[in-house]
């Protein structure tokens, strides 16, 4: 059994995989492998992957099942006692998977988080930054459920994963959230380290931009997050807040949707959701924050549909 296993899934990555495994194979650390799953690519993924002849990469390749699956994949196939997720068009300092493993056996807990640089093609880097925390569980700290759910940026312990058989979403979109927010509850420590080790990159056409019909994937997945912490009373105010903000933020990003009619149905169903779950959502706190322009607008179907129909970027 090796350290650390990080799983990588790839699909049409080749304008970014050479960068990701190099991030991994140049690791200050060295007892890990690597996991890249290719999820049915029709481009030059698997030649560039191929390339690398550093026996610690284990290599699978799979008709097209979406990330959800693929990630479970390489869960399944992990010998590593700790785990990291991450993309194929990221990549990770020289010391992220030293830094993260020191502070999770040190401490012995079954997550560690950090902090990571959101990049863009532009070259433009942004920090991102949550806030710290010393060692905690999600019951003694909620607002941990209230920061990034994204699966990477993050260090699991292996066993922990497996034996609360926590697993990504398969069929719908924004499959990471449902994820992460079952580690927490699950976790009896959750750690901190203040290193930027993760770059997370923005690029055009990718999942984080494009908007389609795949957009009403976002509701289902809280829905599942909301039934899951329905039972969970300290954790309501939390999660209506996170309702508000995710539901909120991709109403108003339905002005870059490429079909004017999901653009108009996406934003019904979104406000229809909003006011059967938290019929006082006007009044959650996410929007306290907001300028008043802005949450004049984003509380307002008329005023979203609007804004969306003439946004122009």
């Amino acid at each position: 059994m090796t350290d650390i296993s990080i799983i990588v899934p790839a699909y049409n990555a080749e304008k970014y995989i050479e960068k990701c495994i190099d991030s991994l194979v140049n690791q200050t650390k060295k007892e890990l492998e690597f996991i890249i799953v290719n999820d049915g690519s029709t481009d030059h993924t698997e030649e560039l992957i191929k390339k690398y002849k550093d026996e610690r990469i284990k290599y699978f390749k799979n008709p097209n099942h979406g990330i959800g699956f693929t990630r479970n994949f390489g869960v399944g196939h992990a010998t590593g006692k700790y785990l990291i997720f991450l993309d194929s068009d990221d990549y990770i300092e020289n010391n992220t998977c030293e830094i993260l493993f020191n502070k999770i056996t040190k401490d012995d807990l079954d997550i560690v988080v950090c902090n990571f640089y959101k990049e863009f093609e532009s070259g433009e880097k942004e920090e991102i930054k949550t806030p710290y925390f010393e060692n905690t569980s999600l019951k003694e700290n909620p607002d941990i459920i209230t920061e990034y759910l994204s699966p990477w940026a993050k260090i699991y312990k292996t066993s922990f994963i497996k034996e609360n058989k926590i697993k990504f979403v398969e069929d719908l979109k924004y499959e990471d959230a449902p994820f992460v927010i079952e580690a927490y509850d699950k976790a009896k420590k959750i750690g901190k380290v203040e290193d930027f080790l993760f770059h997370y990159m923005i690029h055009q056409n990718s999942e984080t931009t494009v908007r389609d019909r795949r957009c009403f994937d976002i509701i289902k997945i809280i829905d599942k997050i909301r039934n899951y912490t329905k039972d969970k009373d300290y954790l309501k105010e939390k999660i209506d807040k996170l309702t508000v903000r995710i539901l909120t933020n991709y109403t108003i990003q339905q002005r870059v949707q490429v079909d004017p009619n999901v653009q108009k149905e996406f934003i019904e169903e979104a406000f229809s959701y909003l006011k059967k779950e938290i019929p006082d959502y006007k009044k959650n706190k996410y929007y306290e924050n907001r300028g008043l322009l802005k949450r004049t607008i984003e509380k307002n179907m008329f005023l979203t549909k609007l804004y969306c129909k003439f946004y122009k970027k």
